[in-house]
């Protein structure tokens, strides 16, 4: 397949780009600095700003599918809908947040008071975003979001996936290792299982 991933220097995009790569699909990598990634068969990188929203839409089309990493605080839904629009893509995934998950029905974690206040803004701009997609009429979206704790780690394999509710772990734990998040987000590229849903992953 051919994967656009936007945001694909940051944390998890680079963990995005690896696993597309390991799979065989051709990558085309858009952040500021795109070009800093090292070079690999089937990368192509375009250092992109997301305020051009031209220069964003030209880059994305012809791909099967647009996964954003972007951080949601300082981005607008629309500067990254708008360009998949334009360029005639209909899929687009996108890395969510565990603050709008549910601990308990209606009761979302970023709402609890135990929920860290320098997190707060982002977790809520990133329940912005997802408010957003779920009005979204025209795009076959999905939003992962990760588990409370989203730390670089190992590529293992094994995790739980759920829907609307925060998973926790048997020690109590509620964490997910970046290279696992990667496999959950491209499995669901390669076979659409929560088109227009979020779902989340989790040991």
């Amino acid at each position: 397949m051919n994967i656009a991933i936007i945001g694909a220097t940051g944390n998890v995009g680079s963990r995005l780009v690896d696993e597309a790569l390991s799979r065989g699909h051709r990558v085309t990598a858009i952040a500021r600095h795109a070009s800093s990634l090292a070079a690999r068969p089937g990368l192509v990188t375009r250092n992109i700003d997301l305020a051009d929203g031209a220069a964003l839409a030209a880059a994305l089309r012809g791909h099967d599918a647009v996964l954003s990493g972007v951080r949601f605080q300082p981005v607008p839904l629309d500067a990254v809908v708008a360009p998949v629009k334009q360029a005639g893509v209909s899929r687009l995934l996108v890395v969510g947040g565990a603050g709008s998950l549910e601990v308990a029905p209606g009761a979302a974690l970023v709402d609890t008071p135990d929920f860290p206040p320098e997190y707060k803004a982002e977790a809520q701009a990133g329940r912005a975003w997802l408010d957003g997609l779920r009005r979204e009429k025209d795009l076959e979206w999905t939003f992962l979001s990760p588990s409370a704790l989203f730390v670089p780690g190992e590529r293992t394999g094994k995790f739980r996936l759920g829907g609307d509710a925060l998973l926790t772990a048997a020690d109590g734990r509620s964490w997910i290792s970046m290279e696992d998040f990667a496999i959950a987000m491209l499995d669901e590229v390669e076979n659409p299982s929560h088109v227009r849903q979020r779902f989340t992953v989790g040991y």
